[in-house]
């Protein structure tokens, strides 16, 4: 199954595409989509929209995995919600499944410590994926973080269900 994670912002907007076999990961694709500063927000917008669509038209995901971030700052929470928002909607519309994790689902389906440093996730995200170098930048390993904890959760939910029903 292919999980299009998305670690949601409007500046940088990460992205993380996983092959889930089983307990194989793969790294498909990872990265950012970048909006520049000076520009005015609906078309920061559209250009969130308009590229992480080209990502689902491209790789056909399954499912998607989204950051549900928690900021201390107003002016930051109504600016990544926007863009979160931008997002969920790029996915709906084109027929995916959104799941949301928080921050500290992350770290503990990732590093299995809620409280983990970015640097534990980021070396555990390269372990993981058998990858050469920790993904860069962080918003795209934070990224193929959430992808991670996506098929994590999802695993022991299916085996929760399959249990449920063999009873």
């Amino acid at each position: 199954m292919l999980i299009l994670g998305i670690d949601p912002g409007l500046a940088l907007m990460g992205y993380g595409l996983i092959q889930a076999d089983g307990d194989d990961l793969t790294a498909i694709d990872y990265g950012v989509i970048s909006t520049p500063a000076g520009e005015n927000i609906a078309s920061r917008l559209c250009t969130i929209y308009s590229e992480l669509t080209a990502l689902i038209k491209r790789y056909s995901p399954a499912e998607v995995a989204i950051e549900n971030f928690i900021a201390k700052n107003l002016r930051t929470a109504l600016m990544v919600g926007q863009a979160r928002g931008v997002a969920v909607l790029a996915a709906a519309q084109n027929g995916l499944p959104v799941y949301d994790y928080t921050p500290l689902m992350v770290k503990q389906q990732v590093t299995g410590y809620g409280r983990g440093s970015k640097m534990q996730i980021q070396q555990m995200v390269k372990m993981q994926l058998a990858l050469d170098n920790i993904p860069q930048p962080d918003d795209a390993a934070d990224a193929l973080a959430i992808a991670i904890c996506h098929v994590q959760q999802s695993g022991a939910a299916r085996l929760i269900a399959e249990s449920e029903e063999g009873a």
